[in-house]
């Protein structure tokens, strides 16, 4: 039992600070202040608290106050635990709040551990969380008699705040539907705008189509025996533009595709002779000729393409000189237009072997059919191993930057498009290095709040807006899958063999199909390749629709946008692969917006003016640009007079080379600020 004791008066060697205690709260209040370190009481003469924060006031009759302000949050530990101390008897207030309404925070008497010659201690330790700014009043009384004359330590430690709860969670649910070998896509068979369900066997193709009333129509579709199977990868793409969409499948020795009919109802087989080693397909207008064409990475040689001749035939194609190292080690493209001039631009994800073999590849689409690796001069030539990145704006800045994944052996990389055919590694900092590594990578809205996410290899990385972002391992999620909307309410599902429901929350949305037309002076049915954009009140963002991205899955072909708390777009805008460019004003949110580029109404024929001179004209290699506008970061576009597309970029001087046109009559287009002028020229 504690006794009271006489009074010892000791001298104690001590390692006190500036501040001082003092003998009231309003003296302490306009004296110095405490930080982290040790500090001494002498006599405990002072005034006497209104109330207590640890035990009563029998037998107090003084104490000392000292004034602390935390200068960040922090875990604060008050002691007078300490060998010096041997057997004082302390006993200890925390207060907040004014002088003369104060309130407990903390108290203690006997917590401490040291006894000196005592048989137990009487020594005390409290312990608070503090807040940046906030004023404490650390007050120690004499209710015991041998209270004066110790040290205290004050030790600070920062608070970690509480982990980050995920905006959105999941729910997986076993999908009896899905009866296939290879569980790939989420993507719309049928034209009717809503995600589908599809499964892969070698002589069935399992679609489970979505029904805009809830629930599937499941359909098993027989085929004949695919030569070749998804075992690497599955994209989609209706590449005869007939309204019902054909599949390719990536194997480890070859490629099949599988020709939907005119009904949807059946597919046709086709398979080539050539051995080709698949990683990442796609499906893109690689020659911009309004036709759909195949691409596929090549493990063990240079990536080949399947060229559309525009009759509905796909043409194997091996010169293409896009993923050109001779050894190969090409394993996921993902077509975006990194440098927003309108056209579609491709990185090169690579992995395996020597450095050279494992180094990553931008190519810039130079606008007139041929390609240029700029890696090395984009800082984009990294060597890590990785299968995938994901593409998208993640600052919203109006710029497609890059998320490169690892696959092992190396960190995640985050790369932030500078604007100007560069990026900056922004990685340390960003919280990425802390996902799972693996093959799948790919950007979508998961919780619909505008900023984009990332889904990698199980984890989902929530994005700021600012190139940082959230990183949450432990999701009921897949660690690889497709992602679609599954039940269409405009949040993103994934299916991998079961499907995992978003359970969405309170943000907005649109969804947007775009609806291309085909031929000369159009883009591919799909649109695959259009930017699409959308503006409200929050600022901008981007999207390109894409068919192949991450490494072995298909993803939806519809384009989403969450718009968090937004009630209203102002625009939704598609720059079209054609070049025409259609907006629309005002769209409906928590919806879907069908885009269809037959109602664009920019052509080549309007906003021909007179304030804008070509010369010479007619011309032999080189026009001369003579405005009284800004060209400033403007695009130019060249059309032949069928409408076709035949060159375009962004414009660096007011001269452009058209020595390699043929001889005929085109037209020149220019956008730059919102405004857009045309003009004829002959080139001799």
């Amino acid at each position: 039992m504690k006794k009271l004791l006489l009074f010892l008066t000791m001298c104690l060697t001590t390692l006190s600070l500036s501040a001082q205690s003092y003998n009231s709260c309003n003296e302490a209040l306009g004296s110095s202040t405490a930080s982290a370190g040790t500090y001494s009481v002498a006599t405990i003469n002072g005034a006497v608290p209104s109330g207590f924060c640890f035990g009563d006031g029998a037998n107090v009759t003084a104490a000392e106050w000292i004034k602390y302000v935390p200068t960040d949050d922090f875990s604060v530990t008050v002691s007078s635990d300490l060998a010096v101390n041997g057997d004082k008897d302390t006993r200890l207030h925390i207060f907040k709040g004014q002088c003369g309404s104060l309130i407990c925070v903390a108290g203690d008497d006997d917590s401490g551990v040291l006894t000196g010659t005592n048989s137990s201690s009487y020594l005390s330790i409290a312990t608070f969380d503090a807040e940046l700014g906030e004023t404490y009043y650390i007050v120690w009384d004499n209710k015991w008699t041998n209270s004066s004359n110790f040290d205290f330590t004050i030790s600070e430690t920062p608070t970690t705040p509480p982990p980050p709860v995920p905006s959105v969670t999941f729910t997986s649910q076993n999908f009896p539907g899905a009866t296939g070998t290879y569980d790939r896509a989420l993507v719309d068979m049928n034209g009717d705008y809503l995600d589908d369900v599809v499964s892969i066997s070698s002589t069935t193709i399992n679609i489970n189509y979505q029904i805009a009333t809830g629930g599937f129509n499941t359909v098993n579709i027989t085929t004949t025996s695919a030569d070749f199977l998804p075992s690497w990868s599955l994209a989609a793409g209706d590449y005869d533009a007939n309204g019902y969409t054909d599949l390719l499948y990536g194997a480890g020795n070859g490629v099949t595709f599988m020709k939907a009919n005119n009904d949807g109802t059946a597919f046709t087989e086709i398979s080539g002779p050539e051995n080709v080693f698949s990683q990442r397909s796609n499906f893109v207008d690689i020659n911009n000729d309004g036709f759909l064409d195949a691409f596929v990475c090549h493990d063990v040689a240079p990536s080949v393409s399947y060229i559309n001749d525009g009759s509905n035939n796909l043409v194997f194609n091996n010169t293409n000189g896009l993923g050109n190292y001779p050894s190969g080690g090409n394993y996921a493209s993902v077509w975006i237009d990194f440098d927003n001039d309108r056209d579609i631009d491709m990185f090169m994800a690579k992995c395996g072997g020597s450095e050279a073999r494992r180094t990553n590849q931008l190519f810039r689409n130079n606008g007139d059919g041929t390609f240029t690796d700029i890696g090395p001069s984009c800082n984009l030539a990294d060597i890590i191993q990785t299968w995938s990145a994901a593409w998208g704006d993640f600052d919203n800045d109006g710029d497609m930057d890059a998320y490169v994944g690892s696959s092992t052996g190396y960190d995640h990389k985050l790369m932030r498009n500078n604007g100007d055919n560069t990026f900056t590694d922004v990685t340390s900092g960003s919280g990425v290095s802390t996902a799972k590594i693996g093959h799948e990578n790919v950007p979508g809205d998961f919780d619909n709040d505008g900023k984009l996410d990332i889904y990698s290899n199980g984890s989902i990385l929530f994005g700021n807006g600012d190139m940082t972002f959230n990183v949450f391992n432990s999701l009921t999620i897949p660690s690889t899958g497709a992602i679609g909307d599954i039940n269409n309410d405009g949040f993103l599902d994934m299916f991998n063999g079961n499907v995992y429901y978003n359970n969405a929350n309170a943000n907005h949305w649109i969804k947007i199909v775009t609806i291309g037309q085909t031929g000369t002076g159009f883009s591919n049915i799909n649109g695959i390749g259009a930017r699409v954009e959308i503006n409200t009140a929050n600022g901008t963002q981007i999207r390109d629709v894409r068919s192949g991205e991450g490494f072995r899955f298909m993803h939806s072909l519809n384009t989403h946008f969450g718009i968090g708390t937004e009630t209203s777009i102002n625009y939704v805008r598609v720059y079209w692969p054609s070049g025409l460019v259609e907006t629309i004003n005002n769209p409906s949110i928590d919806a879907v917006l069908v885009v269809n580029e037959s109602n664009a109404t920019l052509s080549t024929q309007d906003n021909f003016v007179n304030d804008l001179i070509l010369y010479p004209n007619p011309t032999k290699s080189v026009l001369n640009l003579n405005t009284l506008d800004n060209l400033q970061d403007a695009i130019y576009t060249v059309f032949d007079i069928s409408g076709k597309r035949v060159l375009n970029a962004r414009l660096d001087s007011n001269t452009i080379d058209v020595s390699n046109l043929s001889a005929g009559q085109y037209i020149l287009r220019i956008m730059s600020d919102g405004s857009i002028k045309n003009q004829k020229f002959i080139k001799q």
